[in-house]
């Protein structure tokens, strides 16, 4: 009867996870509206016009959904930003919080011998698993980025 409890567990969770994907953001809902379908979201982020509630699957999942307040807190918009096309919005120059107000928090933030800053690193799906990476230089702002797959878990990653 032990197995029962696990086996509760993930069929609730897939229950609560269905009831997110089958009740859509939708534009002029109410910030409560939202909150009652979403839930508490991982970061507010104060926009001019309203605000932006922030719902990041990181560090291990694979989207990040934004929904836009107006300033009466309704939905202007909710779009998932873990995409090629959103990616491609960062440009030289942006800084960390343009990156963080765009896409949230990232799923790890390395640095390495070879490059003079941190490396942000966002899980997407696109074809597969994907890496997508925001190279900052040492002032904070982004020098370039980077997507390349993600191979966990391959054949040769228990080698020794």
């Amino acid at each position: 009867m032990h197995v029962c409890k696990p086996v509760l567990s993930v069929a609730a969770g897939l229950l609560l996870t269905a009831c997110a994907v089958f009740s859509p953001v939708q534009p002029g809902m109410t910030r409560a509206e939202v909150l009652s379908r979403l839930g508490t979201p991982t970061a507010v982020v104060a926009l001019p016009t309203g605000e932006r509630l922030q719902y990041s699957g990181q560090p291990l999942g694979q989207t990040a959904t934004m929904v836009d307040l107006d300033a009466s807190g309704h939905v202007l918009r909710a779009r998932q930003v873990l995409t090629a096309a959103e990616f491609a919005r960062i440009q030289p120059g942006w800084s960390r919080a343009d990156v963080l107000r765009e896409f949230g928090r990232p799923a790890k933030i390395d640095r390495v011998y070879s490059w003079d800053g941190d490396i942000w690193t966002y899980r997407w799906r696109a074809d597969g698993d994907m890496f997508y990476w925001v190279y900052f230089d040492p002032a904070g702002k982004v020098a370039r980025t980077q997507q390349g797959m993600e191979f966990l878990n391959a054949p040769n990653d228990n080698k020794q």
